[in-house]
């Protein structure tokens, strides 16, 4: 079988609410290493993972299923990796960390990255946008985030091309130069010129977290980005071998490229972010993406940052904060 029909068989069963035990049994190793954002963070192998937060899901929202939008596989340093990204769907009928249900249709975003070892997933990290869903039922508590009030505007979409889902195996020339591009763009992040901006098109759609915003238009995204590193001093990421931060995976799949570290970025918070005064301690952060390519340039651009974890790390417990 096939690292992608590895993953679609789990992706056709949680496609409908029911009982997805067999589809994960058969799925994952029992003693994957599986990593969930916070408040989640490590789980306990497969059963863990099926009881603390797979469970948990179900327990709160009725009728849950899972949309995916985008689907793609690769390779990296030697490894075999599968990933997602789309939304968990349901009914918000009961408490879920400590978020008060609304008793109406709700969605939750999700990212996922899976590598396969032995026919079966041996290491997963997953991702949420917690605040995104806290964002759309009115329960955000954070004041001053830098893009949600002027920049969301709520769920975020698929590919504009509807080509996200690759269940089959994509040109290797079109894979090699989407992730080729994607590496060089992120080399040239946090660069006084601002030597990123060739690699994008001028109408390029960031589809950032629900705590920072989303933007179209690369003066949009400039105006989000630009400030977001200077708030950090010696702001740095997983390509910059600075010894503290690094890929899991990054490869590219057709037009296609996604990457994740846990951690991905780091620096020294100098400035004050999401609503907190300056730490200047050393934060770092989870983050994930996919990007889409058109020829030669990034036109779409998904993105996760494990937001909770890093307002921990500034002092602010977000679910202790909704608790009062």
């Amino acid at each position: 079988m096939s690292n992608r029909s590895i993953y679609k068989s789990l992706a056709t069963a949680t496609r409908y609410p029911g009982d997805w035990t067999r589809a994960y049994q058969s799925a994952f190793h029992p003693d994957a290493q599986i990593n969930v954002v916070h408040p989640f963070n490590e789980q306990n192998g497969l059963e863990g993972y099926l009881t603390d937060f797979v469970g948990s899901l179900k327990a709160s929202f009725s009728n849950l299923y899972r949309r995916d939008d985008i689907v793609m596989a690769g390779q990296f340093e030697g490894g075999d990796w599968i990933s997602s990204t789309g939304y968990w769907v349901g009914q918000f009928d009961h408490p879920w960390l400590g978020i008060t249900p609304t008793g109406h249709l709700t969605y939750l975003r999700y990212g996922e990255f899976h590598r396969i070892e032995g026919g079966r997933i041996a290491e997963s990290y997953v991702f949420l946008d917690i605040p995104e869903l806290m964002i759309s039922v009115g329960q955000w508590p954070i004041k001053d985030s830098p893009g949600h009030h002027r920049g969301h505007t709520g769920m975020i979409q698929p590919p504009a091309t509807q080509d996200g889902l690759m269940w089959q195996d994509q040109d290797t020339a079109e894979s090699q130069k989407s992730y080729q591009i994607v590496s060089d763009m992120l080399l040239a992040l946090a660069t006084e010129d601002e030597r990123w901006r060739p690699y994008w098109h001028d109408t390029m759609m960031w589809y950032g977290p629900g705590a920072f915003g989303s933007f179209v238009g690369i003066e949009a995204f400039a105006s989000f980005q630009v400030p977001f590193e200077s708030a950090f001093a010696g702001w740095s990421g997983g390509l910059s071998g600075n010894g503290m931060t690094k890929h899991f995976t990054r490869y590219g799949d057709g037009l296609y490229t996604c990457s994740g570290g846990w951690p991905s970025l780091t620096g020294v918070n100098v400035k004050p972010f999401l609503d907190q005064p300056p730490s200047n301690e050393r934060v770092f952060m989870r983050v994930c993406d996919w990007w889409r390519r058109d020829g030669d340039l990034l036109v779409e651009n998904w993105v996760f940052v494990d937001i909770p974890h890093v307002l921990l790390q500034l002092g602010y417990d977000v679910f202790e904060e909704i608790k009062s």
